[in-house]
């Protein structure tokens, strides 16, 4: 339970984002705001992994870093990357609600499907259920039903895919890692700082101007230290205890404290199906966290 409830946490911060970035400067894009939170972030998060190293040097034996370990860590920084450009590309063609419904909805399943592919480990009955009743909540809190006569770019759904795809890869490139004896900090922290290596050149490529003003800097901070540093750390400490797939589903908390978020601080406004589908959410995350409660009281 304890796992569970650490994987929970990473996704609150996780739903966060937009929220900061709603009180951040207007002119930001989302696409500088997602490539600097990467970058920024992910150095951050490799330097707290290189502090938290340089801690346990003295009282651990050094972990040697094997060719595909180093392999596992670029596999899992290009796809941390890959997610940017990915949904702001399905969000750019087929709107913010649809992409969000295709990624966060194809990424749990994509994790699963990859998993059962890589370890033959066949996901549980509890799973299939808790994933099913999450991802038919994200589509209910989306809105998206209620908007269904739109017209939907093929395009822009092969975009939204590959972003869950990307999630996919880089959680399983992460728990890798972690069964090869990586520790949470150094395994995350190698993958997010990888990834902010290759995406500094493409910092030239957006417009930044906005982080010379003190909203630009608080928002960028919050997202680097919140959004990265700290839900990742708990991310990869869940995923030590938990299959990815199960944590992929966990992490579908990230829309349902955003949408807390945007009641409370935002003053937006919910639906009837929105509130059905916190609900499909909320049975979801307890129809996966039940199990490791019961497990954890019968021993």
């Amino acid at each position: 339970m304890r796992a569970v409830l650490i994987v929970i946490a990473s996704a609150v911060c996780f739903g966060t984002t937009g929220t900061a970035q709603a009180f951040g400067p207007d002119e930001a894009s989302s696409a500088s705001v997602g490539m600097t939170r990467v970058v920024a972030g992910g150095a951050l998060l490799g330097l707290v992994a290189r502090w938290v190293a340089g801690r346990a040097a003295p009282r651990t034996r050094r972990h040697r870093t094997s060719a595909t370990d180093r392999l596992v860590v670029l596999v899992g920084g290009a796809a941390v990357l890959a997610y940017q450009p990915t949904f702001f590309a399905g969000a750019r063609l087929n709107g913010v609600a649809i992409a969000a419904v295709v990624t966060l909805g194809a990424a749990p399943v994509l994790t699963g499907l990859l998993e059962w592919l890589l370890t033959r480990a066949v996901p549980s009955r509890t799973w299939f259920a808790g994933t099913t009743a999450a991802v038919v909540g994200v589509v209910l809190l989306s809105g998206l039903l209620e908007g269904a006569g739109q017209d939907v770019s093929v395009r822009g759904l092969a975009a939204s895919l590959g972003a869950g795809l990307s999630y996919a890869v880089y959680t399983l490139a992460a728990k890798q890692l972690l069964t090869g004896g990586w520790g949470p900090t150094a395994s995350i922290g190698s993958i997010f700082a990888t990834a902010a290596a290759l995406g500094t050149p493409f910092l030239l490529l957006v417009d930044l101007s906005w982080l010379g003003t003190p909203s630009g800097v608080a928002m960028v901070a919050w997202l680097a230290v919140v959004t990265v540093v700290v839900a990742y750390v708990l991310f990869a400490t869940g995923l030590q205890a938990l299959t990815a797939s199960t944590v992929s589903t966990l992490t579908l908390v990230e829309p349902l404290t955003a949408c807390v978020l945007g009641l409370v601080l935002l003053d937006e406004r919910l639906s009837a199906a929105g509130w059905t589908g916190l609900a499909f959410l909320l049975v979801g995350v307890v129809a996966l966290a039940r199990p490791r409660a019961s497990a954890t009281v019968a021993s």
